[in-house]
């Protein structure tokens, strides 16, 4: 496996200290950290899973568009992040986990740029929206 640049490296130290559910993607999507809270909210370990393929993360966990959400609620903010180096941020999209379970959640993405303007990958941050 290849060496992490030292942003991606210190964007995880951080995530795993974090009580938000956190995760860390490379440029291609793939996931390559997702911290305890993740771990709970997802219903998996990362230490079960590795690294996690943008196929395979289909396969675990879907999250769907939201038709109540606006422009910016699509299912892939990760992937919005990575494309348009930018925030997003989604309101309650629909997250159904590898145990089927559905729940609401929302997430925030951004892309991780270096000094040189070079993409290193994307943090997702996201949270189950519960009813007021």
């Amino acid at each position: 496996m290849a060496q992490q640049p030292v942003e991606m490296i210190l964007a995880r130290q951080l995530a795993s200290h974090l009580f938000i559910p956190v995760l860390l993607t490379d440029t291609t999507g793939t996931v390559i950290f997702y911290n305890e809270p993740a771990e709970q909210l997802l219903g998996v370990r990362f230490e079960e899973t590795g690294r996690v393929s943008p196929e395979e993360a289909d396969r675990l966990v879907e999250v769907g568009d939201d038709p109540a959400g606006g422009p910016d609620a699509t299912g892939r903010p990760v992937l919005t992040a990575l494309q348009q180096r930018r925030p997003v941020h989604t309101r309650r999209p629909v997250l159904r986990r590898g145990d089927q379970v559905r729940l609401q959640v929302e997430i925030s993405a951004f892309p991780v740029i270096d000094q040189e303007g070079r993409l290193l990958g994307a943090v997702a941050m996201f949270w189950e929206r519960r009813a007021l």
